[in-house]
């Protein structure tokens, strides 16, 4: 499959640019090298390849959920512009 000078002018229109005609034309030649450069990928016999997702080995990072000092009530409020019954005041929003 090749891509058209007109399928390049669509593209640029929906991405909001503004193409000289060497500039199309130059486009349309590095899509179609891309799409040629796939299809000799495409021809690679893959069959016993794994999947891979990541080149590395990635394992998760997260610490332990553990239960620790938290700030008293009082004093996590006692900053706040308003207060009311140990609870952050706001102004209502609707």
């Amino acid at each position: 499959m090749a891509i058209t000078r007109k399928e390049v002018e669509h593209v640029a229109m929906l991405s909001r640019l503004e193409l000289s005609e060497k500039e199309k034309e130059n486009m349309t030649k590095e899509f179609n090298s891309i799409l040629e450069f796939m299809g000799k990928l495409n021809e690679l016999d893959t069959t016993n390849v794994d999947i891979t997702v990541h080149s590395i080995p990635i394992s998760n990072v997260f610490r332990e959920d553990e239960v620790g000092e938290t700030l008293e009530r009082e004093k996590a409020v006692q900053n706040a512009p308003d207060e009311k019954d140990g609870q952050y005041r706001v102004p209502r929003i609707l």
